[in-house]
Parts: C-alpha cells; sequence; structure tokens
C-alpha cells in the first residue's frame, strides 16, 4: 500500500517549517493526503489553510520535488509518496485544531521527522538550503 500526500516547503533562516499532530511523537511537513478528484496544488492549498490557518497565493507554487519512504506509524510494507512544494502564503501562522505544535527545525533536528521527512531534509541539506 503507498499513501499518497502532498507537503508544504516553507523554510527561513536555515530553518524549515514542521507541525506535530496530537498523539504523534514525530513532526512532519505541513500538508497531508489527497482527497478523490484533487490535483496537488488543491490539496497543498487545503492542507495548509487547515492546519496552520493561513492561504497559500496562487501562482507562487513550485514543485521541489518527490519523496518516497515507509510511512511512519503505519503497518510494516506501508509507503508514502510525498510531492513537495514551495509557495508564499498570506496571514499568520496558526497551528489549527489537530495540530499540537509547529516549530522551525534546522538539519540537526532531522531524528525528530518521519522517514519521509529525512528525505526532505537531507535534499536541502545538500543543496545548502537547511542548516
Amino acid at each position: 500500500m503507498t499513501i499518497d500526500k502532498v507537503a508544504w516547503i516553507l523554510l527561513a533562516d536555515g530553518e524549515i517549517l514542521s507541525s506535530r499532530n496530537h498523539g504523534r511523537d514525530v513532526f512532519y511537513l505541513p500538508g497531508g493526503k489527497r482527497e478523490p478528484g484533487e490535483t496537488d496544488l488543491e490539496t497543498l492549498a487545503r492542507e495548509v489553510r487547515e492546519e496552520l490557518s493561513v492561504m497559500i497565493v496562487p501562482g507562487t507554487e513550485a514543485h521541489l520535488g518527490t519523496f518516497e519512504a515507509a510511512a511512519h506509524g503505519q503497518r510494516p510494507g506501508t509507503r508514502v509518496t510525498m510531492s513537495c512544494y514551495t509557495a508564499d502564503y498570506t496571514g499568520t501562522l496558526h497551528p489549527d485544531s489537530e495540530i499540537a505544535e509547529m516549530a522551525w527545525l534546522a538539519y540537526a533536528d532531522r531524528d525528530r521527522v518521519s522517514a519521509v521527512d529525512k528525505l526532505v531534509f537531507d535534499h536541502l541539506h545538500e543543496a545548502g538550503q537547511l542548516r
């Protein structure tokens, strides 16, 4: 089984925005699963609005890459494929009801994120974007 996800990459001062859901032990990049019929960008906008109470600015989205790894907290053999996008936003970042906390993480925090997020951290660190 493969879980199809879309994630938002928001970098500032060499750190990346991550969030932790209630009841979870690791941080994830903001985003989530696609609903039937949704495009990547529709999923991105909806999930970011639902999780962090901000709006993605249409037309600013850029595909960073697609990453695949074992899905955290799922049955063995379950994989996650995550399409990652950068984008500008409007509003004030604020965790919504499903989010317990949000944090700006650096590469040194790599052990605090899911397996697929670790791949994104590696990619950004190698590109000199994540300190």
